[in-house]
């Protein structure tokens, strides 16, 4: 099913991420986490690419299982980084042969010593594959701002740019203060941009995770926050139960609010996912039931 089909369907949406094994790994070992994750009926899951493209024909697979075997939704991520024309065409190929209909369209990381290609931005990317397929595409946006963009006026121009390219869904980079996100979402809908936008939510897992994820997005920690993990970073077990809890209350709120969707980065840890799901699980029904 294409992505806008399913939040025509039914808001909230809910859904997760999760990312192919490293090269050194069999690919098996992601179906565990499907396994786990299946039961919890997510409306869509995305598949990530690796840093510079390095996990490509993962992504496909692991995509086209979902597609196949599990009859769950995928969005299979693509990046600028390293792609031409020619490789995304291929790439774009094999998954309209999988039966995949939905690409996250992104810039993409830049590691040390990597080159874009022949897409500069993820709006150029949007564009192509809107171009060159019948896809629907989803792209990625910034409450607190792009960690590159210079101001939020120029992070702001860039995604109208984005969603005029024909973005059909706008998944959040994550973040941590609720406020910051609905200021935000307020502000692109009064720039008329009326896109589904989905919270993107990472629960917290350990002091070392957070202070690496805030290094490559820039999200800022609410005092709260720091609070858990002063108190808590000394018993991993104990910042993961508080982690839990603080996404909980976030999700929660976010579904009071009248959010279109929550993307759930889980890490492939699906034990937390599944924690979080059944504490929502009465709230999510409430809510959609409502809506219908």
């Amino acid at each position: 099913m294409k992505i806008s089909q399913i939040f025509e369907q039914c808001k909230p949406v809910i859904s997760f991420e999760i990312f192919p094994p490293k090269q050194t790994t069999s690919i098996e070992s992601i179906y565990s986490t499907i396994d786990a994750l299946a039961p919890l009926s997510p409306d869509f899951i995305s598949v990530t690419y690796g840093a510079g493209g390095t996990t490509r024909g993962n992504t496909v697979q692991i995509a086209s299982v979902l597609q196949n075997r599990y009859n769950i939704t995928p969005l299979a991520h693509l990046t600028c980084v390293g792609a031409t024309r020619d490789s995304m065409s291929q790439i774009l190929k094999e998954l309209e042969d999988e039966g995949v209909e939905n690409i996250l369209a992104l810039r993409g990381d830049l590691p040390e010593g990597a080159i874009l290609g022949d897409f500069n931005y993820g709006s150029d990317l949007v564009s192509y594959i809107k171009q060159n397929g019948k896809f629907d595409v989803a792209a990625a946006c910034y409450p607190e701002k792009h960690i590159e963009a210079l101001t939020m006026e120029e992070d702001l121009a860039r995604l109208r740019h984005k969603t005029a390219c024909g973005t059909d869904v706008l998944i959040s980079q994550l973040f941590f203060d609720n406020e910051v996100f609905y200021k935000w979402r307020d502000y692109v809908r009064s720039m008329g941009i009326h896109t589904p936008i989905v919270a993107g939510i990472m629960p917290i897992t350990s002091a070392k995770q957070l202070k690496r994820m805030v290094t490559l997005c820039g999200a800022s920690i609410p005092v709260t926050i720091q609070g858990l993990v002063k108190a808590y970073h000394h018993n991993a077990q104990a910042l993961k139960e508080a982690g839990i809890a603080y996404a909980t209350m976030q999700i929660i709120d976010l579904l009071a609010s009248g959010v279109d969707g929550i993307h759930l980065y889980t890490m492939n840890q699906a034990d937390i996912a599944k924690r979080i799901m059944e504490n929502i699980r009465g709230i999510n029904y409430a809510v959609k039931t409502k809506r219908v």
